[in-house]
């Protein structure tokens, strides 16, 4: 998110500061930091300071965050409302650059506010309509900082990786230690029997599981082929049965046919 630049301004008008200074309003918002944000390293990712703006008042207040070196920082929110008796949090990150200790900062931000009108619409419309007299500042330092070399030292050794296996083993390791330190050694011993059990209680188990699981296989296998078998039985006892309804269809036709032929010679 792009910042608005004061630099080119400040040798022309510097703020237009001797004019001002007698009119101004002195800030309502509460800042914290007041004077300096800061920034550690190292340098070569993305550092984020937080700027925390407190309205204490019962109206609300528009602010706008500027800075001297607008390529180099993103702020997220750089410009917004602050509700009545509310707060907000502004984040200041500074893009990497290469880090020179010789170097001293030179790079300031300046917060800038004005007391929204109780009906206002469009907040651009209230900066472009603004009286110098109405607006408000605060300007804060920024203050580069590297980690000492013990920090450095403590940070690689935190965030060392560990290994699973490793992590299991120091887990494992540990359990006997935190007992013997707080328990004596019958209960030490009572709880690893107990570990014992537990764990082949659990190898019973998945012995089991496997069991049944080979069973249900068998078992599959056996009902599939019967199953066949079944169903073969079932289709040669239905072909059975449709030959034989055939048949008996067939012989009452003909035996109605020969009785039909006896009755007609009776009656001729």
């Amino acid at each position: 998110m792009a910042l608005e630049g004061f630099a080119g301004g400040v040798r022309k008008e510097k703020f237009k500061q001797k004019s001002w200074d007698m009119a101004r309003q002195e800030q309502v918002l509460v800042l914290e930091p007041q004077q300096e944000l800061k920034f550690r390293g190292p340098f070569t990712d993305v550092v984020t300071a937080t700027l925390k703006l407190t309205n204490p008042t019962d109206r609300n207040v528009c602010f706008k965050v500027k800075t001297t070196a607008p390529r180099r920082y993103c702020v997220r929110p750089n410009s917004g409302i602050i509700d009545a008796g509310t707060s907000i949090n502004v984040s200041v990150m500074l893009q990497p650059f290469e880090y020179d200790p010789n170097e001293k900062s030179k790079h300031k931000f300046m917060v800038q506010s004005i007391l929204a009108p109780r009906d206002m619409t469009d907040m651009e419309g209230v900066w472009k309509e603004a009286k110098p007299e109405d607006l408000m500042d605060s300007k804060l330092r920024c203050a580069f900082e590297m980690p000492l070399e013990n920090d450095k030292t403590h940070e690689s050794e935190s965030v060392k990786p560990v290994s699973s296996s490793t992590s299991v083993k120091n887990e494992h390791s540990a359990l006997p230690k935190l007992s013997s330190a707080s328990l004596d050694d019958g209960e030490v011993k009572k709880i690893m029997e107990e570990c014992r059990q537990l764990q082949m209680e659990v190898q019973r188990l998945r012995e089991e599981n496997k069991q049944i699981r080979e069973d249900d296989g068998v078992r599959k296998r056996k009902i599939t082929p019967m199953a066949g078998s079944h169903s073969n039985t079932m289709a040669s006892t239905a072909m059975t049965k449709d030959e034989g309804l055939s048949t008996r269809v067939l012989a009452l036709c003909l035996l109605f046919f020969v009785i039909g032929a006896i009755i007609g010679k009776l009656v001729l």
